[in-house]
């Protein structure tokens, strides 16, 4: 409609039953429309529902070792870490050191490190392996496309 007075633009929405609704106020002069209030605060409310369903919670999972794991548990957990990987959710490595264990943190370190090797395929480290405590942590989280898909699109070109 163009630049129109505002008591001339209240006179028009109530002549043809609407609600007059600021769109932007910031705007010079500022912007508005004739229509449906209700209507509008409801598709607003659709879409942000919308948007809503369309949102990954990712959620952290923890996976617990100590340094002197045997080979056959460390499998165990390797696989359960895939498993949490493979549905979206970060994976917390936490190796618990007990009593003089933690006089040797190389050995956590290398666990950490031998897990994210292990599991490089569908991971990537967040946060390195580094001693909290008693405990060493590593982060890992999943990446958005396996190498392969990537190697894949590049041939295809």
């Amino acid at each position: 409609m163009g630049i129109v007075p505002l008591r001339e633009a209240l006179e028009l929405s109530e002549q043809k039953q609407l609600d007059l609704v600021e769109i932007a106020p910031s705007a010079k002069p500022p912007v508005c429309r004739l229509m449906d209030y209700g209507k509008f605060k409801f598709e607003q409310s659709k879409r942000e529902k919308e948007s809503r369903k369309k949102q990954k919670i990712v959620s952290v999972k923890e996976v617990k070792m100590r340094p002197n794991i045997d080979e056959h548990d460390f499998q165990v957990k390797a696989r359960n870490a895939r498993k949490f990987l493979s549905s979206g959710d970060k994976v917390k490595v936490t190796i618990m050191f007990r009593g003089r264990q933690i006089t040797h943190p190389e050995l956590g370190e290398r666990l950490c490190i031998k897990l994210a090797e292990e599991l490089s395929d569908i991971s990537s480290v967040e946060k390195h392996p580094k001693i909290e405590g008693r405990n060493m942590v590593s982060i890992l989280v999943p990446r958005l496309e396996p190498e392969k898909s990537k190697k894949e699109e590049e041939t295809d070109a």
